[in-house]
């Protein structure tokens, strides 16, 4: 059973925390959302309240070795601003950089470190045990409040665990028990809306998410595969051919269950990068062969938000259009109004496309849950644990 840092006493130890401080920026450089760093901050200012020194371990994009483009320094800069009383400071590489390796950090109470990304270092993504006890040694406790990461087996949220006594942060204990309780003991009716580019990512997590939810709704480019298991016309839209067949079978299996996969009745038609255009709306069985179809039309939207409406719980991933174009973001921002407008659910958003369509709308405060990492929430529906719960829970 994991524990986490408010059921136990840490106390003046160094403490080496993983937080997930991977944040997008925007062209000029500056940071785009801050929310994860924010997240963060809970965690860490227990830890401090009990006299601990921090040292924090975050990766931040995809670099190839040591890019300078994908350095922390920003985030660094931002940290400082939320926690103004200590110095925050940046470790541009702890295996050479001695004070992290003396009992000088063990005093510096007024310093949190936080360790380059993590990866710069080869030893990371292959959760190299050597490479791990060289972060390891730093501290004396381990923990880990990255939800966001806890999918990966990599150094720095496995590897550590294995040397040091590991604990859950708050906000790892936050995801961790609210998406749990929503797929081991939900209210019910419990309704799951999915959507996305690709079936071929989301059979398991479909197939799951029957098992726990009484009504599935499918929205995005992967209803192509559906429809046309239905021996419908789909358009120009994107279709994966080799997983028509899996779309069938689930289609089926929902039926013999008793369960229900309901698919939009009614779609927009346009072009992506033409914001004035109005679309087409058409209904599905209406499509022509060289329709592009690029979100719900307004009926699939009333048809959803009546489903949702009656949801005790409610889980949604994944935009239902094409929303980089606000003619085809309609359907999305449909589904968030149905769901703020059902004060009597349980509401757990996540996924990074799905942050983004919402991140500038109001009422969000009406959202049970919005996690903070897509990956990790739908592989937790998915498998019932993740690598990184695993190394805690020991």
């Amino acid at each position: 059973m994991i524990k986490y840092i408010d059921e136990v006493e840490i106390v003046n130890k160094k403490v080496l925390v993983r937080v997930d401080y991977n944040v997008s920026f925007k062209k000029d450089g500056s940071i785009n959302d801050d929310t994860r760093i924010k997240n963060s901050l809970p965690t860490l200012q227990l830890l401090l309240k009990r006299d601990n020194s921090l040292i924090l371990m975050s990766h931040l994009g995809k670099p190839k070795g040591r890019d300078v483009t994908f350095s922390m320094k920003p985030v660094v800069a931002r940290l400082q601003e939320y926690l103004p009383e200590y110095d925050v400071m940046l470790v541009d590489d702890f295996l050479t950089q001695p004070p992290l390796h003396t009992s000088e950090v063990g005093k510096a109470k007024q310093t949190i470190f936080v360790l380059e990304n993590t990866r710069f270092y080869e030893g990371e993504k292959k959760n190299d045990p050597v490479f791990s006890k060289q972060l390891a040694d730093l501290g004396e406790i381990f923990v880990d409040d990255a939800f966001g990461s806890v999918h990966r087996a990599h150094a720095s949220t496995v590897g550590v665990a294995a040397f040091l006594p590991s604990y859950g942060g708050l906000l790892l204990k936050k995801e961790v028990t609210i998406i749990k309780k929503a797929i081991e003991a939900p209210e019910r009716p419990v309704v799951a809306i999915i959507a996305g580019a690709k079936i071929s990512s989301k059979i398991n997590l479909i197939e799951k998410l029957m098992m726990i939810a009484d009504e599935v709704l499918i929205g995005g480019a992967m209803t192509n595969n559906f429809l046309k298991a239905q021996g419908m016309e789909i358009g120009q839209g994107l279709v994966e051919e080799d997983f028509i067949p899996e779309a069938k079978r689930l289609l089926d299996l929902a039926a013999s269950q008793n369960k229900h996969i309901t698919l939009p009745i009614d779609r927009r038609i346009g072009t992506r990068t033409d914001e004035s255009a109005e679309p087409v709306i058409k209904k599905v069985e209406d499509i022509a062969l060289n329709d592009e179809t690029l979100d719900i039309g307004p009926e699939t939207e009333k048809l959803f938000a009546t489903t949702i409406s009656k949801a005790k719980t409610i889980i949604w991933n994944g935009p239902v259009g094409y929303f980089e174009n606000p003619q085809f973001a309609k359907g999305s921002l449909a589904i968030y109004n149905a769901i703020i407008s059902n004060p009597s659910a349980v509401s757990i958003l996540g996924g990074g496309d799905t942050l983004t369509v919402i991140k500038k709308l109001p009422n969000k405060d009406k959202i049970t849950h919005i996690s903070t990492g897509g990956g990790a929430m739908l592989e937790l529906i998915e498998k019932g644990t993740l690598p990184g719960l695993d190394a805690l829970n020991k």
